[in-house]
Formats: C-alpha cells, structure tokens, sequence
C-alpha cells in the first residue's frame, strides 16, 4: 500500500477502441489490482485487472478531456482510461509503474491471495496431480524401462546437483534397464543445457527429450551413442530411432562451432535425423512485438490486420510447431519408432513439440483432467523457465518469450479443427494463460520445480509467523 499515492479517482472515462464510445466510472487502485467500476447503479460494470498482468503502462499528452492512460495487459488486453486531472493521472500511472514490478517473490499475488480454504484443502492442491500414477497408466515400469529415484533430494550426483535441480525428484526420469545409473549420469554432464535423457511416454515406441550434445565437430560421446542404442534396442518392433534436432539446421551447425551442436550420424548405426526447424526464443519474441503492434493497438480493416498479421510471422511459427508435433506422432504411431527429441536447451522447444505430440497420439490428454496432467509432466515438471519466460520478476528481457501461449495456441487451433476430439474449449485455455502471468496460484512461479517447491515452504512459513 505504501505505492499507493492515489486510490480514489472519480469521474474517469473507460475508452472502447472500436466503437470510440466511452463510460464513465470511479478508477480504485488496491494493492493487488487496478478496479474500474461504472458509475451506472443499475448496469454497473467492474473491470478487475491485476497488476501483475500489466505489460506496460503509458501516460499520454494531456488533452480537452482529460489524461489518457493506456495500459497493455500480458494477456493482451489493452484499457485506455482519460483520468480528468493531470496530477491524478501521474499519480496512478507512478504508482501503477512500481506495482507491476514485484522485486521478490513474496510480492506476487500468490503470497497475498486467500481463498476460501482450510490448511487441507489448500495442502490438496499441492497434491491434485500424481505424477506416479500417470507413468503406471502409461505402463512404466515395464519390461525394457525402470524409474529411479537417483535425483532424491535434487542431487543427482555430485557433478550435476545444480543443473538436477530443475528436475522432479523421484519417478520422473525414465530408464532403459539395460542403462546403469552412472553411465546416465556421465552422459548428462555431456550434455548442452545438463539435461538428462528424460522419458517422455510410452505407446507403441518411447518418446524421449534431452538438450543438444556437446559434440562439436569432431569429438565423440561413447556414453551418448550407448545411450541411443539403448533406447532403440528397448523398441521391439522397429530397428531404427529418430532423433528429431527441432531447431533451423543451421542454427545447430553454428552451435557447433561453439562445441555443441548435434549427433553425428556418421557415429550411429541406427538413428535417423530430423531438423524441424522452430526459430528461437528471440525469433519468437519479435513476432509477437510484430503481431501487437501490427493488429494490437487500434480498430483495422481486415485487410490490414492480415497484412499485420502476416508480417508478424506468428502463424509461420505455429504450424512448425505443429509440423513437428505431427511427425512426432507419426513416427511414434505409424512407423512405431521410439524418438528423441532435443533443441539447444531442452526446456522450450521441446517442450512444445513433446507436449503437443503427446495430445496427438494421446486421447486421455484431451480430457481435462489429462490435459492439466500434461501441462504438469512435460512443462512444470520438466522446467520450463515460467519466471524468466513469462517475466514474472523482471527478468533479463532477452529471456523473456512467449512459448508456453504459442503451445497454449497450438492447441486451440486443433480444438477448433475437432472440437468433438477434447472434453475442454477455447474458455479452459484463456483460464491457463490468464493464470501463468497472474501468479495467483504456485503452479507456474518460479524457474523449476525445486523453486517452487522452496517457495511453497517459505509461503507456509510466512503464514505461520
């Protein structure tokens, strides 16, 4: 509250961009959210915005009717008020400027938040995915693969305890049999991003994900090729693994001028190699700057907004993703070869591809149950970067891209195509990409799941104090 230097504004007017129409209301600013509420008794409409969806607040030159304050929300909605006091404009818009910029975690909506529930049924919500279950229902273990619990307490062995970290503790990475512990772990020192070979499901062939290896041009990794053999031999009915490399082909071959880069096939026997080529997470962040600034900040013809949109790249950029998912699950269910799938870091791209191929091959992943099951295994689980992504702290803004809503839109457009095939619409979507820039809730905080399973504890500890 102590931000706060005006609470109260009356007589504001709410702008409609496309009608140019206006109502006017009082404009409250409380510790957790911007509140509009119309001056009309009988029809009065509130508008709630929580700070921290707010991208970014603009002050615009002073005119006859007031101040304009136009403010973009990173779930891309767009307010513009006309405050009618200059002085009380610079007050919110100054105030608003330090409030949607949390310096520590504990200032995120999260830490403030108090629904209506005892200690249990908060404890419940912790608990609501099991991610145990969802391996047996996928038949692990079985004959040719084991869970492990050898990342116990975040410490993978000693040469990777940090890079562990961002992975589950126990049953989450699965094991060819025939693969020892050690070898696993001395092939993940060796890879890119430290990401283990983690397994990803199990149908008719494995599919698994892991980050580039650190190959170079001319080095070897016998761990790496044992690993891969392993794998394919653990696939009964094909003789053959894909490695599908989801970035531009020649992205990896400049990584490895830098000592990474990509398998070489000249060094296996029975892997086939795919480029899919998804661009990266800066590519992406400038194609959607593009699409908001193009078609995002004022009423259009349609002709204009399909020049903007296609300027942008944005729809270029889903369907590589989509493509990706499709051959994924061709592989998988038409050829029935097990796939590896890995890009520079494992945790982006990946995770799109992985994901979204999943939900092709996988009904139970199109329930809603199954669909918050997969948003778990192969996104929160597996460490997607959801603070520095979704810019929750302020992160570096190189980091910041928006991955998890280009997946979130890929699935909207197979919703749209074969609505009949999903227990869920386009509402349930809107309610997950609302929420993973709202942190309201635990589930997208923090960079991994140790983060936010310290921060879960420190939240209880603030309770009890």
């Amino acid at each position: 509250m102590e931000h706060i230097r005006t609470p109260k504004v009356e007589q504001v007017k709410l702008l409609d961009r496309f009608s140019n129409k206006s109502v006017t209301g009082t404009l409250h600013l409380t510790a957790t959210h911007l509140i509009f509420v119309e001056s009309n008794s009988t029809s009065a409409q509130e508008i709630w915005i929580l700070h921290h969806h707010i991208a970014s607040v603009e002050k615009l030159s002073l005119t006859t009717s007031g101040c304009p304050l136009l403010i973009q929300c990173r779930n891309f909605r767009l307010v513009h008020f006309v405050i009618p006091r200059e002085r009380d404009c610079h007050d919110i818009y100054s105030s608003l400027l330090r409030l949607l910029r949390p310096v520590s975690y504990d200032e995120l909506y999260a830490f403030s938040y108090n629904p209506k529930q005892n200690d249990q049924q908060r404890e419940e919500g912790w608990q609501l995915i099991d991610l145990a279950a969802e391996f047996e229902r996928m038949g692990v273990p079985c004959d040719q693969w084991q869970l492990t619990d050898v990342n116990r307490e975040y410490k993978f062995y000693w040469q990777v305890r940090a890079v562990c970290q961002r992975f589950p503790p126990n049953i989450c990475i699965g094991l060819v049999k025939s693969v020892v512990p050690h070898l696993l772990c001395f092939s993940n020192v060796l890879q890119g991003g430290g990401h283990l070979y983690l397994f990803v499901s199990c149908l008719q062939a494995a599919v698994c994900r892991c980050s580039q290896p650190l190959s170079g041009f001319s080095a070897r990794c016998l761990e790496d090729e044992h690993m891969l053999q392993a794998i394919s031999k653990a696939n009964h009915n094909s003789r053959y693994i894909y490695v599908m490399d989801t970035r531009p082909k020649l992205n990896a071959l400049a990584n490895r001028a830098a000592g990474k880069g990509y398998e070489n096939e000249d060094n296996y026997s029975n892997i086939r190699f795919q480029f899919v080529g998804i661009e990266n997470i800066h590519v992406m962040r400038g194609s959607l700057q593009k699409l908001l600034e193009g078609v995002g900040t004022r009423s259009l013809s349609m002709t204009d907004y399909l020049v903007g949109l296609e300027n942008s790249g944005w729809l270029r950029h889903i369907k590589a993703i989509m493509d990706a998912a499709i051959f994924l699950a061709k592989a998988v269910t038409v050829e029935g070869a097990s796939v590896l799938v890995h890009c520079s870091d494992g945790w982006d791209r990946t995770a799109q591809v992985c994901a979204l191929g999943s939900l092709l091959m996988d009904p139970y992943y199109r329930t809603i149950k199954g669909f918050m099951v997969l948003i778990e295994k192969d996104w929160i689980s597996f460490g997607h970067k959801f603070a520095d992504r979704c810019d929750q702290l302020d992160p570096d803004p190189k980091e910041v891209s928006p991955i998890f809503t280009q997946f979130l839109e890929c699935v909207w457009q197979l919703t749209e195509q074969f609505p009949q095939a999903f227990e869920f619409s386009e509402w349930f979507l809107i309610q997950i990409h609302e929420h993973v820039h709202s942190c309201q809730f635990g589930n997208f905080l923090g960079n991994s799941q140790r983060q936010r399973e310290d921060l879960h504890s420190f939240f209880k500890e603030c309770q009890y104090h």
